[in-house]
């Protein structure tokens, strides 16, 4: 691969692209980064702002880009915007985007518990998302990630505002697990999935060495500092429901009691990179800074 590879960002001003924007910019690679919202430019970087992702605003400068990273979803549906126009709507226009400018790799991050025998609507949007880019002729990386988490990942910032308020909230028993990631080496994964042949036409689990209980996760994150507090997971479903200004969705909370665990194994084996060890990281002050 020839040093300043152009390659394609949508979604440029999530966290995880944000992350991955950075990491491929001091990499040299030449990025066309798209959002709907305003964002900082980088070096090496061309900026694109569209609310809907127009054809005629974007084709003219991805054609014969090496690669498209598609970072565009939702993970919580409001009346505006729900799990099928956006988690699937927006893949098709990607694609149709891919074919017309002749890009031939696109990489897409679905989510983890993703299947054919899904029953919840996030997972349903992503299933047929993925099997809109599977059935496309494109070369393809599909990653099903877990918690992607760094300073400014939601539940980072979910779990920050709590410990302002003094107390965090766990909803259940705190039992069931999560395996997350850190964003560094999700970027490390992503530059690989673009040149590394290995990664064509996979389906990858975007998941962390570690599978960590949700409660033990919030005391390692917490320090041991801050009072914890299990809430009935009714209550908390009823909550989610009901009021408006709650902290988490009913969908958050389906992904979060989920206890997913993925093929770290696979992962590794093919992108040979050094994890971070999530505990690790929690004891450290990375999170905080």
């Amino acid at each position: 691969m020839s040093k300043n590879t152009q390659v394609v960002v949508t979604g440029a001003s999530g966290f995880v692209a944000k992350n991955i924007r950075k990491f491929l910019s001091q990499n040299n690679f030449n990025l066309i980064s798209i959002s709907r919202k305003n964002f900082t430019r980088l070096k090496n970087e061309t900026k694109i702002v569209s609310l809907n992702y127009d054809e005629k605003d974007i084709l003219p400068t991805i054609k014969n880009s090496h690669g498209l990273i598609h970072l565009v979803g939702i993970g919580k549906q409001s009346i505006k915007n729900d799990f099928n126009s956006i988690n699937l709507g927006f893949t098709k226009k990607i694609i149709n985007l891919c074919k017309k400018g002749n890009i031939e790799k696109i990489i897409f991050n679905s989510g983890l518990g993703v299947s054919k025998d899904t029953s919840l609507g996030y997972f349903i949007s992503k299933y047929h998302a993925e099997q809109e880019i599977i059935k496309s002729g494109l070369n393809y990386t599909i990653f099903r990630p877990s918690y992607i988490v760094g300073k400014d990942d939601l539940l980072t910032v979910y779990l920050k505002k709590q410990i302002k308020n003094k107390e965090i909230i766990i909803p259940g028993s705190g039992k069931y697990s999560i395996q997350p990631i850190y964003i560094n080496d999700v970027a490390k994964i992503i530059k690989k999935s673009l040149i590394d042949d290995k990664f064509k036409k996979k389906i990858l689990d975007l998941v962390g060495s570690e599978s960590i209980p949700f409660q033990e996760y919030v005391k390692l994150f917490s320090r041991n500092k801050i009072k914890i507090k299990n809430v009935d997971l009714e209550m908390c479903y009823n909550d989610a429901i009901n009021n408006p200004r709650s902290a988490i969705s009913v969908d958050d909370l389906n992904l979060l009691i989920g206890d997913f665990k993925g093929d770290y194994k696979k992962l590794k084996n093919i992108s040979k990179i050094e994890f971070q060890s999530i505990r690790e990281l929690l004891n450290s002050s990375i999170l905080f800074q």
